[in-house]
């Protein structure tokens, strides 16, 4: 692909989004970046587009030209079941009318609790309110694929971190806590397997799947390296940023009952099954398809805490 074809990106200011964004540009890729409240940028391959993606006629303008649309959205945690369908199904629409290939950035909720490690042919077997609506965004998508409608990619990741990655259970709050030697806390088991994808090697591998015909019309496990504990993962933060490690636990029970009374608790709880069993991602079949594997957890974890470093030192510059 050259730099004169247009790779649209929904949700570009999210974790996600703006990894695609950063690997696109890279690339050296034409890239508009398509979000609520569009962010300035110094990068002349990037065009900052603001539209509200729960409006169908805006999606599709946003979209207009485009080559491949990265679908990076996400919805309030709290109503999931009533507002990303919809957003899927605007971003859909719109490439399909603009002509573009798909590329989907999904999760892991589909499955459900699984007893062996998780691969593409995994069943799904969620029941959950969340869990179940990713299952029928799913068929609703490669639906339209089969149908002809859409060429789509699916892309899955476990939970992220990484660089400009918040809304995560070892988001950036976590790894500030870790850089200022304060106890961090893991959840239920510590001492299980559990993967988790670094948002660099998610990029990586959707704008792999964007710029490549090999992966079309399937659903890909992105790169993950091999699963450690939630302890290991800790311990490792705490080195990395030459801190004593604090580690706490926060008990599954905790948050079920803070379920009773909180609705984002309740939302987490029924997620709790990632960390009470081992929860491992098998991503084989990308690393044999692409030839990417996976980056390395303290090298992912130094990665993350230069950039909180480095966004502390140009706010104290800005000020």
């Amino acid at each position: 692909m050259t730099t004169q074809e247009l790779h649209v990106v929904f949700g570009a200011t999210g974790g996600a989004g703006s990894a695609v964004v950063r690997e696109l540009v890279a690339r050296g890729q034409r890239v508009r970046a398509v979000s609520r409240k569009a962010a300035p940028s110094a990068s002349p391959l990037i065009e900052p587009y603001q539209a509200d993606v729960f409006d169908a006629a805006s999606a599709r303008a946003a979209a207009a030209g485009a080559t491949v649309v990265y679908n990076c959205t996400n919805a309030p945690y709290t109503d999931w079941p009533r507002l990303f369908p919809l957003l899927w199904r605007n971003v859909t629409a719109a490439a399909a009318a603009a002509e573009a290939k798909l590329v989907i950035a999904d999760n892991l909720y589909m499955y459900g609790s699984s007893s062996a490690p998780l691969t593409e042919s995994t069943p799904y077997r969620a029941t959950g309110r969340k869990g179940a609506t990713r299952i029928a965004m799913t068929e609703e998508l490669l639906a339209a694929q089969q149908a002809g409608a859409v060429r789509v990619v699916i892309g899955r990741a476990a939970d992220y971190y990484g660089p400009q990655v918040s809304l995560a259970f070892f988001g950036s709050n976590v790894f500030r806590s870790a850089q200022r030697g304060k106890r961090v806390l893991g959840f239920d088991q510590l001492d299980l397997p559990h993967s988790q994808a670094f948002i660099d090697d998610v990029a990586r591998g959707l704008v792999t799947l964007g710029t490549s015909a090999a992966g079309d019309g399937q659903v890909w496990h992105l790169p993950h390296a091999p699963a450690i504990t939630q302890r290991e993962f800790i311990q490792l933060m705490f080195a990395e940023a030459g801190q004593q490690p604090k580690i706490g636990r926060l008990p599954a029970w905790v948050l079920r009952l803070a379920g009773l009374a909180v609705p984002i608790a309740r939302e987490l709880a029924e997620m709790a099954y990632q960390y009470s069993a081992p929860f491992v991602v098998d991503c084989a079949k990308f690393e044999r398809a692409f030839g990417l594997s996976a980056t390395p957890y303290r090298v992912g974890i130094r990665a993350t805490l230069e950039w909180l470093r480095t966004s502390a030192a140009a706010a104290v510059t800005a000020h």
